[in-house]
């Protein structure tokens, strides 16, 4: 029989010994791995990501999921683009609003918000299923998304937008910063305040959160309308680096973004699991990605290997879900 410490010890930090192992392999694989600019590359990667993976760790840990995220993030990226290229006509009095670069931004996050809350509102108030819920918005998300670019990217959205993505300060990355910053601030929320207390009360047993007079409803709404915000803010990360909105901007986002959550530690089943987990899970993602691009691996096969590295995350946090109930 294992000993009990050591399976602790290995369900604690298991994604950071896999994270450490991966980059001593590339690191002897590679020469050009384990170089400064390699690693700032890495991280521009994984940073929209992480955005959208913060926001999939609170709904999972609140017992739910979200296949609608990728959907939402072409959205808001293509709201922005398009109030800030041709700003908003409107309908019946001939007036034309225009946006500025800090307005366009907030409608961004503003429609990643509202489409969160409505994925909350509809799971809360009609008991559908998370994902059937989230799956319908994904098709609505991604049919409005080309009614508003009517199929063709928007693009020349100006150096001020672009400097969200392409940008730096303090010679560090936009993306980075956004990043560290999303992180500090959900790291703070789910483990410092109330909020994140019943958060993580809501997943672990949402009866019993109910009995002791939580607000069960309220606290699923506002994960989902934090989670689409999210969302919009890594639409207008992708919109800005490529300055150009897509219409078909995130498709498979939210399987990465899934993978993250689990391979960081999260439990599918709710209520255990850390921002800090998700974190690593987007760096093992990011940097297998990126190893396996530095190796000429075929795209093909690196589907094949992402694919049963999340089937290996899932079984062991199955194995060590039984562990702890045995």
């Amino acid at each position: 029989m294992a000993d009990p410490k050591f399976n602790a010890f290995f369900a604690r930090f298991r994604s950071l010994l896999a994270l450490a192992l991966m980059v001593l392999a590339l690191s002897l694989l590679s020469e050009h791995f384990l170089t400064a600019d390699n690693g700032w590359n890495i991280l521009r990667q994984i940073s929209v990501n992480l955005c959208l993976s913060i926001g999939m760790t609170l709904i999972i840990l609140s017992g739910g999921i979200d296949l609608s995220c990728g959907a939402i993030l072409a959205l808001a990226g293509a709201v922005a683009a398009g109030l800030l290229k041709n700003g908003l006509g409107v309908p019946g009095t001939g007036l034309l609003l225009q946006f500025t670069t800090s307005g366009a931004i907030f409608a961004g996050v503003l429609v990643g918000g509202v489409l969160g809350w409505f994925n909350g509102f509809a799971i809360t108030r009609f008991k559908l299923p998370p994902f059937v819920a989230t799956l319908g918005m994904l098709s609505i998300a991604r049919g409005l998304t080309m009614l508003w670019t009517g199929g063709f990217p928007l693009t020349g959205l100006g150096e001020s937008f672009g400097h969200l993505g392409t940008g730096a300060f303090l010679g560090m990355p936009m993306p980075v910063w956004i990043m560290l910053a999303l992180t500090a601030v959900f790291v703070v929320v789910t483990k410092r305040t109330r909020f994140g207390r019943h958060l993580y009360a809501v997943g672990g047993n949402e009866r019993a959160a109910r009995l002791t007079g939580l607000n069960v409803n309220g606290i699923k709404v506002a994960v989902y309308t934090l989670a689409g915000a999210l969302a919009g803010i890594a639409g207008l990360i992708v919109t800005a680096r490529l300055d150009s909105a897509q219409p078909n901007a995130g498709l498979g986002y939210e399987l990465d973004s899934i993978a993250a959550v689990v391979i960081g530690g999260t439990s599918l089943s709710g209520g255990r699991g850390s921002v800090w987990g998700t974190v690593l899970g987007c760096l093992i993602i990011g940097v297998l990605n990126n190893g396996l691009f530095l190796l000429n691996v075929s795209p093909f096969w690196q589907q094949v290997i992402k694919g049963l590295v999340i089937l290996l995350a899932v079984a062991i946090d199955k194995l060590n879900t039984r562990n702890r109930e045995s």
